[in-house]
C-alpha cells in the first residue's frame, strides 16, 4: 500500500514520540490534515485560536514536558503568525519544530497567493535549521535532522513542504549519489563531563571564597540537591534568574529569590557584598545586578559554551552539564566553620519575607495585585504548574510568589513577549495533565490574545484529569508596566491614549465561554477566591480588580529613578495623588517592617 509525504511525515514524528500538534489549518497543509484524518488524529491536532498561540502552546509543551514541541501552520500569513513563538524559543533555549506548508512548487515565483519566501523569512530564527522539502527523497533525513538539532542546540528549526510534496508518494532515499540516508529515531542526547582540573580548579576557588554566592538559572534545573549541598559547604546564599525560579524553592532559608528588576532585596544584598560568585545555568544579561567588576572570584558552569563568560569577567568557565560538575565538585569543597556571611544571608531572607507580607497586604483601590500572588503563595498545591506573562504581573509573579518544592514555573524570559502565559498554561497542561495549572495574565495581554484561548481550554477540557485550571486576570485597566517604565526611566507622566485598555468583565466573557468565573474587587476575597479556583474541578478564571498604582519597585531605588517619578509627577502624571499616595505606602511598609 503506497504511502503519501505526509503519511511519513506523521510516522517519523510517532517513532520520534511526538504526541501533540499544536496548530492551526490551511489550503498549505491540507496534505498533512487529511494525514491526520487517516491516523486517526494521532499525533493529536491541538487546533488553537492562532497560529502564535500554537507556536506558544508549543513552546509551553516544551518546557514543561523536556521534549520536543511541534506546531504545524499554513503557507503565507499562517507561518508569519508563528515567528514570535518561534523567536520565544530561540531566546529561551527550548527545542521546538514547526512543520509549515507552502504553496505548490509550480506556482513558485510566480506572485502566487500566499507565496513568502519562507527560507527568508525563518532564517534567523531558525538559524540552526531551516530547510525547504521539494522531493520526497529528503525525507526522512530533513526531518529527523530538525528533530535532532532543535533537541540538541536546545532552539527552534523549521521544515516546510509544498502543498503538492505533501499528496505525492513517498519514496525513500536510495543509496546512490545526492541521496542523503537517516538513521532511525532513538538517540539519547548525551552529558558533558567536567575535566578533574577543571573541578579542582573551582572548588579551590570556592574554598578560598569567604562570601559566596550562587546565581542558577533554568541550566541548573537537573542540579538542585547538588546546588543546594555546594551552597550548605560553603555558607552561599543562592539567587534565581527568572527562568530558573522553580530550580530551587522559595522556603529554602538561604534561597534569596529572584535578581533583578524584578527580584529581592536580599539578592542584591548578595550580589553587592559578595567575593566569589558560581554562576549555574544562567546567561542573566543584566550585570548592573551582578557583583562590580572585580569585586568577586567567578566560576561558571553551562553546557552552552556559546553563552559562557560573556555576562561577568569569570576566572573559570566550564563547558559541561551542572549536575555532572558539581557532583564531581563536591568531594573537593570544604565546610564553612564560619557562619557569619551565611547567618546575614539568612537573616535578610527573613526580613524580606516579612516585608513583602507587609507591602502584600497594604490597602489598595480597589485590589492589591501582589496580595494576588501572596495569597496563591499560602495555597499553591506541591505539584502545580504557574506560568506568568509580561508585564507588571511578572513582577508579582517573581517576587511574591512563593514556590515550594516541585511546583514548577516559566515566563517568557528572554523575549519578554505579551500573550505567552495562556498557551504556555495549554501546553503544559497537555504535558502534564494530571497536574494543577495556574496562568498569571495581565489584561494587556488577556485583550491581545487570551481571551480566544479560552474557547480551546473549554474545547479540550475533558482531554485532561478534572484538576484546576486557573486562569488569573490582574485587571487594573493599563498597560501597567510600560507606565512604569515611562515614568520611572524617562520621567514621562502617563500617556491615556496608549496605555488605558478598554474596560470588559473578563468574567462574563469567561462564562460566555463555557468556564467558570468570579470577579474580585476586594483585598479580603481574594484567600476565598483562591480557595475556589484551586477545589473547583477542570477551568475557571479569576478576574481580579487590582489598583494600577501599586509600585513595582526594584529591589534598589537609584537617584535617577525616583527624580524621574517627581518629574511625572510634576508634569502632570493622571494619577498623581494616588500614585504617590500608594507609593508611600508600599515604601513604609518596608522601612518599618522589623527586621
Amino acid at each position: 500500500m503506497s504511502t503519501d509525504v505526509a503519511d511519513f511525515i506523521l510516522d517519523r514524528l510517532r517513532q520520534w514520540n511526538v504526541t501533540h500538534i499544536f496548530g492551526y489549518p490551511g489550503d498549505g497543509i491540507n496534505g498533512l490534515i487529511s494525514a491526520l484524518g487517516r491516523a486517526d488524529n494521532d499525533p493529536m491536532f491541538v487546533q488553537t485560536r492562532h497560529e502564535e498561540m500554537a507556536a506558544f502552546a508549543a513552546v509551553g509543551y516544551a518546557k514543561f514536558s523536556g521534549q520536543v514541541g511541534v506546531c504545524m501552520a499554513t503557507s503565507g500569513p499562517g507561518a508569519v503568525h508563528l515567528l514570535n513563538g518561534l523567536y520565544d524559543a530561540k531566546l529561551d533555549h527550548v527545542p521546538v519544530v514547526a512543520i509549515i506548508g507552502q504553496t505548490a512548487r509550480t506556482a513558485m515565483g510566480g506572485s502566487y497567493q500566499q507565496e513568502v519566501d519562507l527560507q527568508a523569512a525563518f532564517a534567523d530564527v531558525a538559524a540552526g535549521y531551516v530547510v525547504e522539502v521539494n522531493a520526497s527523497e529528503q525525507l526522512p533525513a530533513a526531518l529527523d535532522r530538525a528533530i535532532r538539532t532543535a533537541r540538541t542546540r536546545r532552539a527552534p528549526t523549521v521544515v516546510i513542504v509544498p502543498s503538492d510534496v505533501q499528496e505525492q508518494e513517498y519514496t525513500p532515499p536510495e543509496h546512490q549519489f545526492k541521496h542523503v540516508p537517516s538513521s532511525d529515531p532513538g538517540d539519547v542526547v548525551g552529558v558533558i563531563t567536567p575535566t578533574e582540573a577543571q573541578v579542582r580548579q573551582a572548588a579551590e576557588i570556592l574554598n578560598d571564597g569567604q562570601r559566596v554566592a550562587i546565581l542558577i538559572g533554568q541550566g541548573a534545573r537537573g542540579a538542585h540537591e547538588e546546588i543546594a549541598r555546594v551552597a550548605e559547604l560553603t555558607g552561599a546564599g543562592v539567587a534565581k534568574a527568572l527562568l530558573g525560579k522553580d530550580v530551587l524553592a522559595d522556603d529554602l532559608p538561604f534561597v534569596t529569590g529572584a535578581i533583578g528588576l524584578l527580584g529581592t532585596r536580599p539578592s542584591y544584598e548578595l550580589m553587592r557584598d559578595c567575593d566569589t560568585l558560581l554562576i549555574v545555568g544562567s546567561n542573566f544579561p543584566y550585570t548592573q545586578f551582578l557583583p562590580e567588576f572585580g569585586q568577586a572570584r567567578a566560576v561558571q558552569i553551562d553546557d552552552d559554551g556559546a553563552s559562557i563568560g560573556m555576562r561577568y569577567p569569570t576566572e573559570l568557565n566550564i563547558v559541561a552539564d551542572a549536575k555532572a560538575t558539581l557532583t564531581a565538585m563536591l568531594p573537593h569543597l570544604r565546610r564553612r566553620i564560619d557562619t557569619a556571611w551565611r547567618d546575614t544571608v539568612e537573616k535578610n531572607v527573613r526580613h524580606w519575607w516579612s516585608v513583602l507580607e507587609e507591602q502584600s497586604t497594604v490597602p489598595a483601590d480597589p485590589v492589591n495585585p501582589m496580595r494576588v500572588a501572596w495569597e496563591l503563595s499560602k495555597r499553591l498545591p506541591a505539584n502545580a504548574i504557574v506560568t506568568a506573562d509580561s508585564g507588571s504581573s511578572t513582577t508579582w509573579y517573581a517576587r511574591c510568589l512563593k514556590f515550594t518544592e516541585g511546583v514548577r514555573g516559566s515566563v517568557s524570559g528572554t523575549l519578554a513577549t505579551m500573550g505567552c502565559a495562556v498557551p504556555y498554561a495549554l501546553g503544559a497542561k497537555f504535558a502534564h495533565p494530571d497536574r494543577p495549572v495556574v496562568a498569571f495574565v495581565g489584561d494587556g495581554a488577556m485583550q491581545m490574545n487570551g481571551l480566544a484561548e479560552l474557547l480551546t481550554i473549554h474545547r479540550y477540557r475533558t482531554e485532561w484529569d478534572d484538576l484546576p485550571f486557573v486562569v488569573c486576570v490582574f485587571g487594573n485597566g493599563d498597560l501597567n508596566q510600560v507606565t512604569w517604565e515611562l515614568r520611572a526611566m524617562g520621567g514621562t507622566p502617563k500617556f491615556e491614549e496608549s496605555q488605558s485598555l478598554p474596560a470588559v468583565s473578563y468574567a462574563e466573557v469567561a462564562r460566555a465561554m463555557g468556564i467558570d468565573a468570579i470577579t474580585v474587587a476586594a483585598d479580603d476575597d481574594l484567600g476565598k477566591a483562591w480557595e475556589w479556583a484551586l477545589s473547583t474541578p477542570g477551568p475557571t478564571l479569576l478576574d481580579v480588580r487590582c489598583d494600577p498604582e501599586v509600585p513595582p519597585i526594584p529591589p534598589h531605588v537609584t537617584l535617577e529613578q525616583m527624580l524621574n517619578m517627581s518629574r511625572a509627577v510634576a508634569k502632570g502624571d493622571p494619577s498623581a495623588r494616588h500614585l504617590m499616595y500608594q507609593t508611600v505606602k508600599v515604601k513604609a511598609a518596608e522601612f518599618f517592617t522589623r527586621s
